[in-house]
């Protein structure tokens, strides 16, 4: 199991057990959404409420520890901070993998076009997997 007390503390959190325990669970299972999220955390903290969670999650987003990954028509899923990249959704079975792409010539031809100011970029392209295919 990893130890994420330090990491936690370099992104101006409090290392608590819950959220030590998202941390763990997202590195285990990778892309979760909240309601399993939930279901895992439970299994550890029977009396946690869906509102910790919440709460718990918004913060660790708003300190970049986790990344919100907003996909069309589901629930957000989050995963631990990394390296920029895209996702791959599977329309059939759900799967999301991760996809490193170079996005900086998209990100310069649409500020160009639009003279607006990039900040970010989060691509999420949807398809079928290769073992639903």
């Amino acid at each position: 199991m990893n130890n994420y007390t330090n990491l936690l503390r370099e992104h101006h959190l409090k290392a608590t057990p819950q959220r030590l325990e998202i941390a763990n669970a997202l590195a285990k299972y990778g892309h979760m959404n909240i309601d399993k999220l939930y279901a895992i955390m439970l299994q550890k903290f029977s009396s946690i409420s869906l509102a910790t969670i919440y709460k718990n999650i918004n913060l660790m987003v708003e300190n970049a520890f986790i990344q919100e990954v907003k996909i069309p028509s589901e629930k957000s899923v989050y995963e631990l901070s990394k390296a920029s990249h895209s996702h791959l959704v599977c329309s059939n079975c759900g799967e999301i993998e991760d996809i490193h792409l170079d996005l900086s010539p998209v990100s310069n031809a649409a500020a160009q076009s639009s003279h607006f100011q990039i900040n970010k970029v989060d691509l999420v392209l949807s398809g079928i997997c290769q073992k639903c295919q």
